[in-house]
């Protein structure tokens, strides 16, 4: 089939016309004929089953029955008014309801009439009755040519206001099959088609909208899901492998006095054999010629900030220049902090920049890093700003990488001649098949084993009715010599949110740990950068037994004397971010506990998250289970919720299938570089098809 025929617009269609159109592009981003194709069934219902009315019992699921209109009317005040249409057979009577377009629907109503209909009982007052049902005329040459299975399409009130129901969008369906007359292309070459079993493109296209059986249904869903993830992971791959040929980076020859010395001399702790395979396999990148694109996660505290730091002695080793881009000020300060004596130690010249950072110091830094003089600058994006000039940066490291957008990432790119080598880092781990759907075109490195020492953090649920025993165990950890962080999803109290707010929350604590006993600070994201530093400093160094803060310390704060973590209104926060601040106790040699406190009522997806937290510590599992209830969308954030546009495959039910294609199309890529042998000209043509975009915003991930 010709595939402009496919790019038609939706306003071509038969049955659609502009003003549908207009809803179809507004409710369901339906532009073309193509997008109106992969619009799949989210499930779909028996309509060969009919009901008895006396067979009818409370359940979620609708049914299907055959009766007779005996009575129609109308009850309840003008505003308030509802139809109602008694329904009679053999067994019974029961109620069909609208409380909407009354009098169309009464016009068309015919007494004394079979129906056959379709909709969920609904149980009122102990009686049975049916809302809004589907109904059509009862007739026997109608039951011969019913589907077995009817499709269940997505839909959106707005639709159902404009009478586009699941009916309509059936119909519109099928008149665009009928017009195509099965003539789609293949697009997945026999071999495959039978390696796996797979059934040809034409029956999976009109049998996902209209399946003759669940047999042939279950087998067209195998087919599309495996074409999808196949030409996803495809897309991926070869971007790796293309970005690789094509991007060149700096050949770092050899690992030198800088990086010897340092890891003979001044790394105080064995590495992990987590962290070991990750430095081999960073450092084989930045030998090889290519540009290393790689994506480094590990678990908090699994100590990836040293092999970055490590990253940067062998660029320095070859005299390059290194970057670390962090997302706060407060963490491009830590890593500072953390570099900054071993540095004078190794006579490496390291500079901080940041949006607080003096004009005066700034124009400094400017001069000295396009001289050469400066060999490893830290940072958050004023590292991004046009004024920035390295004299040859070659790494460039960005931290908690989630945090900046792609635009930004691409600024690093420019700042040399070359591309930098780019290491991007996470301590929110990403279940294995969301990176390798996400993230598939880099290369990724895990850690994934805790340095030894390192102790499990105790993690409790207390309700508000806990609120005084947990006072006084705070009293004692402070009397121990300990500190306390206390997180507030809020700032100020909002009308629309019963959750604990950061003032209101400041003035109780105040209350129950008063002055001159104990000494509190205080952070949040509104404050001026000097104010929030000072305050910080206050807690590091000690001179404040209490952190009161919103999530700005959700990532990068170290602070081995702080062994409680008190989570307010944990129930408003997601699975990752409540981990991350769990992450932030636990850092020293002293028992350390997360308390999560929530009201007395919560949620079920509210109480499965918080149960998550207290059964586990492990932050690949609880990302697993944060993927399944929120979807890859939100877990990547609202920036990148559309990453992972499938229509029909899931990262969550298709783990296995993922896996199974990565290894299947590496396969193929190995022995067909170019994907150019006859036998792979459809995926050629295929991949080309999708990837007419080529320039380089897809080498960035």
């Amino acid at each position: 089939m010709n595939i402009s025929l496919l790019k038609t617009p939706i306003d071509y269609l038969k049955g659609v016309g502009p003003n549908r159109s207009k809803l179809f592009k507004k409710e369901l981003n339906i532009f073309t004929f193509q997008d109106l194709l992969s619009f799949f069934p989210y499930r779909y219902v028996d309509k060969t089953k009919y009901h008895k009315i006396n067979e009818i019992q409370n359940t979620k699921s609708e049914i299907q029955l055959i009766g007779k209109i005996v009575d129609i009317y109308e009850v309840g005040i003008p505003r308030k008014k509802r139809l109602i249409a008694k329904i009679k057979d053999d067994t019974g009577f029961i109620e069909l309801v609208w409380f909407k377009s009354h009098k169309w629907i009464k016009e068309n109503l015919k007494l004394n009439k079979n129906y056959i209909i379709y909709g969920r009982p609904n149980l009122f007052n102990g009686i049975y009755n049916i809302p809004h049902p589907e109904l059509e005329l009862y007739k026997k040459e109608t039951l011969k040519l019913r589907s077995s299975l009817d499709p269940i399409y997505p839909s959106t009130e707005n639709l159902l206001k404009r009478g586009i129901t699941n009916k309509v969008i059936r119909s519109i369906i099928k008149d665009l099959l009928l017009e195509i007359n099965s003539k789609f292309i293949e697009t997945l070459p026999e071999y495959i088609t039978k390696e796996f079993n797979l059934l040809d493109k034409n029956s999976a296209i009109v049998n996902i909208h209209l399946p003759k059986s669940n047999k042939i249904l279950m087998e067209s869903i195998k087919r599309l899901k495996f074409e999808e993830l196949f030409y996803l992971q495809l897309q991926l791959i070869k971007k790796n492998i293309n970005r690789k040929e094509k991007i060149k980076g700096y050949d770092f020859k050899k690992v030198g006095n800088v990086f010897n010395s340092f890891y003979n001399n001044h790394l105080k702790f064995s590495l992990t054999n987590a962290q070991k395979r990750v430095l081999k396999e960073i450092r084989n990148d930045l030998g090889s010629n290519a540009q290393m694109n790689r994506l480094l996660q590990g678990d908090v505290g699994s100590g990836k900030t040293i092999i970055a730091f490590m990253a940067t002695l062998i660029a320095i080793d070859n005299n390059f220049q290194a970057c670390i881009m962090a997302p706060t000020e407060i963490l491009s300060v830590q890593h500072y902090n953390n570099y900054k004596d071993i540095c004078k130690s190794l006579n490496i010249n390291i500079q901080i920049l940041t949006g607080s950072t003096k004009t005066l110091e700034k124009n400094r830094i400017y001069s000295e890093l396009e001289n050469g003089k400066i060999q490893l600058l830290i940072g958050t994006h004023a590292l991004i700003e046009d004024k920035v000039k390295f004299n040859n940066l070659g790494i460039a490291i960005i931290d908690e990488q989630h945090k900046f957008g792609v635009a930004q990432r691409s600024k690093l790119w420019k700042k040399n001649v070359l591309p930098p080598h780019i290491l991007i880092m996470t301590a929110t781990p990403i279940p294995r098949t969301l990176a390798m759907s996400v993230y598939g075109d880099l290369d990724i490195s895990v850690i994934d084993e805790m340095p030894p020492g390192r102790k499990d953090i105790v993690t409790v649920h207390r309700k508000e009715n806990s609120r005084l025993k947990v006072i006084r165990f705070l009293r004692e950890e402070i009397l121990k010599g300990r500190q306390i962080y206390i997180v507030y999803p809020l700032i100020k109290e909002s009308e629309k949110m019963d959750y604990k707010d950061l003032e209101d929350g400041y003035d109780s604590i105040l209350r129950d740990f008063p002055l001159p006993e104990y000494q509190i600070s205080i952070v949040h994201g509104k404050m001026k950068a000097q104010d929030k530093d000072y305050e910080m400093e206050r807690f590091i160094s000690g001179k404040t037994n209490i952190l009161v803060s919103t999530t700005v310390i959700e990532v990068g704060v170290d602070i081995p004397n702080a062994s409680v973590m008190i989570i307010e209104s944990a129930e408003r926060f997601g699975l990752s971010q409540l981990h991350q601040l769990r992450g932030r106790v636990g850092r020293g040699e002293h028992k350390s506990y997360c308390i999560l406190m929530t009201g007395n009522k919560t949620t079920n997806d509210s109480k499965t998250r918080i149960d998550t937290m207290v059964k586990s510590n492990d932050g690949f599992v609880i990302a697993e289970k944060d993927l399944e209830l929120r979807g890859p969308g939100n877990i990547m954030g609202t920036q990148q919720s559309g990453i992972i546009p499938l229509k029909i495959a899931s990262l969550i039910e298709d783990k296995i299938m993922i896996s199974t294609i990565r290894k299947y199309v590496r396969e193929i890529l190995s022995l067909d570089k170019n994907i150019s042998k006859n036998k792979n000209r459809i995926i050629l043509e295929t991949y080309k098809h999708l990837n007419k975009n080529n320039d380089i915003w897809n080498y960035i991930s």
